[in-house]
């Protein structure tokens, strides 16, 4: 039997960050339990830099995220002014993290999501990436060549369509996956005890399915 748990975040989701305390929790909770990371871009592509408005509904929304999450955001206004919010290149460092070690891959994607929410660095410049990497134990000079391969903007890209196909459109999302059947952990901002009891009963299913074979 073969299972894990598959995440579809966007590091530059904010509900992704007010959920990332629950994957923490998992992870200590269930160590050999492996955790595959999915990127879906919420915000590929947008070619102007966010003005005084973005930013202020920004600021109501992490605001509103902190309050339920009780996860640390800084200012958006603090956010570089030439910052372009395409969530592209965070989701490409996700694969390429996730493709050099897998197991160091929720590492990288927390240090993303503390760099932009709590830091307010730009996620969309290279240099700043390589340098998070590093940061989670990456060799930059690794980290920036798997980056810059064409095969690593094509696994995105497969991996965006496996995420459209999925048809849900709220994120971060939580799955088990055993035998290559999906259970649907999670849609959305959850109560983390309600996600836990479901991931319980699913992996009690799983040992008992396990006992009986």
């Amino acid at each position: 039997m073969q299972q894990r748990l598959i995440h579809v975040m966007d590091p530059m989701c904010s509900w992704c960050w007010g959920m990332a305390p629950l994957l923490d929790r998992i992870r200590q909770r269930w160590p050999d339990l492996p955790l595959h990371l999915m990127p879906a871009s919420l915000r590929a592509n947008h070619g102007a830099p966010l003005d005084q408005h973005s930013r202020q509904a920004l600021a109501a929304h992490w605001q509103a995220v902190a309050s339920l999450s009780g996860q640390p955001f800084g200012d958006p206004q603090a956010l570089p002014p030439t910052l372009v919010y395409d969530t592209r290149p965070a989701s490409r460092a996700l694969v390429a993290a996730r493709e050099l070690d897998a197991e160091r891959s929720w590492v990288f994607a927390r240090a993303l999501q503390q760099a932009f929410y709590v830091q307010t660095q730009d996620l969309t410049q290279t240099a700043v990436l390589v340098a998070v990497a590093e940061q989670a134990g990456y060799p930059a000079d690794t980290f920036a060549e798997r980056f810059d391969a064409a095969s690593c903007a094509e696994q995105l890209d497969q991996d965006l369509l496996w995420v459209e196909g999925l048809g849900l459109a709220e994120l971060p999302i939580l799955f088990g996956e055993r035998d290559g059947q999906l259970a649907l952990l999670s849609t959305g901002y959850r109560p983390e005890t309600d996600v836990l009891a479901l991931l319980e009963r699913w992996l009690a299913a799983g040992e008992s399915r396990q006992s009986v074979a």
